[in-house]
């Protein structure tokens, strides 16, 4: 059973000023002297980003749709464990799901959790409106918490009273907050959301503002309490994570039959896999680099911006991010990009989700500028004005490859600006169906050269627990016929 206080952020919907709220809220406890765990509802990186900033503690993903229930209940037992509060951000609006039914809702995650919800709502240009769109929320759903109520944007001193004495008068929902306008906007906006913690030089200079804000605009207290008074919730144990060892052969029973007998030295070498980490490519979901640490792999980050030569590494791994914003980095680079062509020809397992994908592609399009990449694959990606694909994907696996068994089906995410502009050809192996999601073109997803595979498709490990497996799997045997190589030389 846990008892750890927790709360849930939600909107009525996306832009109502939830993360700017979450972020001042966790920032302004953890001033207080409280552990903070922050959460983030959905598939997210740079509001969880943001979050573990402020929290001074990373950040953690709980997706309905992309994990099992008895996962998510886990990741949240481990990362609840130990701490003063669990803080979760809800995302769109609070009964958004993917059908008509809002499967997979932040109303849905809180009744999971038996988390009290509390309803930001922007106020802008309404008064007692307001009052029935909290009363709508509060009966909609049996078995949801609504808890209180934040006012945001407000006007001016007479419409803060206005709507204090409106909700006073026909709900029992508490108001915990009252804030103004706040402009201009502490955290610009692009196409993908806020602006990234990466790219905003006064990152730590913003979160105390924002904190600022919540200590002189929300009663504190009466969030901690509304946190506390909550029921225990019968949750699983949380999960040891442990590393296997190798440096035992006996260890490695996947070995027994391959036609190459492992040696001593062989295990007790480390499977190194290389993570791209820097301003072009940071969307990784930290649980899937815990999972493949889980399976045996030392993780080394990389970075493709910088000149610096690479240890030697077994696998690659490059997540999403923003390519667009260092294209002309990236493009000079051309160290880095011949030893990712070199890397991939020679066979070295490479996964890249989404912004990795664009990298490896021949070049990219970039506001009327063509900038050359690693040329993996030959096609060219180019950035649009409009989303080319978004929202939760359902993938069959088609095709062999080192990451995924045929005939899998699993859940993921896409959102991206990019699409491929030269034509696919038809020799080109795509290993993924798109049963959900649009992927690169016509329901396809998944391109395969070698042991590289690209999608735009993201994964959540914990949703796709043989991925790591695999991964790991597949860095060992590159690392084993390498060292063969080198003993027959």
């Amino acid at each position: 059973m846990s008892t750890t206080p927790r709360l849930i952020l939600a909107g009525l919907s996306g832009g109502a000023g939830k993360t700017i709220i979450s972020l001042g809220l966790c920032r302004s406890l953890v001033d207080k002297g409280l552990r903070v765990k922050p959460f983030k509802k959905g598939p997210d990186y740079i509001d969880a980003a943001w979050l573990g900033l402020a929290a001074r503690r990373e950040a953690s993903n709980l997706d309905p749709f992309m994990m099992p229930t008895t996962a998510l209940l886990d990741l949240y037992s481990r990362g609840a464990a130990g701490v003063d509060m669990a803080l979760v951000e809800g995302n769109r609006g609070l009964f958004d799901g993917k059908d008509v039914n809002g499967s997979y809702s932040t109303a849905e995650l809180a009744k999971l959790l038996q988390a009290p919800v509390v309803l930001i709502v922007n106020c802008t240009k309404m008064t007692r409106t307001v009052v029935a769109m909290i009363l709508g929320c509060r009966a909609f759903e049996p078995n949801l918490h609504l808890a209180g109520v934040i006012l945001n944007r407000t006007a001016g001193k007479r419409h803060k009273t206005i709507l204090r004495q409106c909700i006073e008068q026909y709900t029992d929902v508490p108001v915990v907050g009252i804030l103004p306008k706040i402009d201009p906007d502490p955290i610009p906006e692009r196409h993908m959301g806020l602006v990234s913690n990466q790219e905003c030089s006064e990152a730590e200079t913003t979160l105390d503002l924002l904190a600022n804000i919540a200590r002189d605009c929300i009663d504190l207290d009466a969030i901690r309490n509304l946190a506390t008074n909550v029921p225990p919730l019968d949750l699983p144990q949380p999960l040891t994570i442990t590393t296997k060892s190798f440096t035992n052969p006996s260890l490695a029973p996947e070995d027994a039959n391959s036609g190459f007998r492992p040696t001593h030295q062989e295990f007790t070498q480390t499977v190194r896999i290389g993570v791209i980490r820097d301003a072009a490519l940071w969307f990784y979901y930290r649980e899937n680099l815990e999972e493949l640490r889980t399976q045996g792999a030392e993780l080394v980050e990389l970075s493709l911006l910088s000149a610096n030569p690479w240890p030697e590494i077994h696998g690659l791994y490059l997540g999403g991010g923003f390519p667009e914003t260092q294209a002309a980095q990236l493009s000079q680079n051309t160290s880095v990009r011949d030893d990712v062509a070199r890397l991939a020809h020679k066979g070295l397992p490479i996964y890249a989700e989404c912004g990795g994908f664009m990298y490896l592609g021949e070049s990219l399009v970039c506001r009327d500028s063509v900038y050359p990449m690693a040329g993996v694959f030959p096609l060219q990606t180019m950035l649009c004005a409009k989303p080319q694909g978004l929202g939760y994907t359902v993938a069959r696996v088609i095709h062999p490859n080192p990451f995924h068994p045929v005939g899998l089906e699993f859940t993921g995410h896409e959102f991206h600006y990019s699409k491929c502009v030269t034509p696919l050809r038809g020799d080109m192996q795509f290993a993924l169906e798109m049963k959900r999601g649009c992927g690169m073109d016509q329901n396809r997803d998944g391109l395969t050269y070698k042991n590289t595979f690209a999608c735009y498709t993201h994964l959540h490990a914990l949703g796709v627990p043989t991925w790591a497996r695999s991964f790991v799997a597949a860095a060992r045997s590159y690392q084993r016929e390498n060292l063969k190589m080198n003993l027959e030389a």
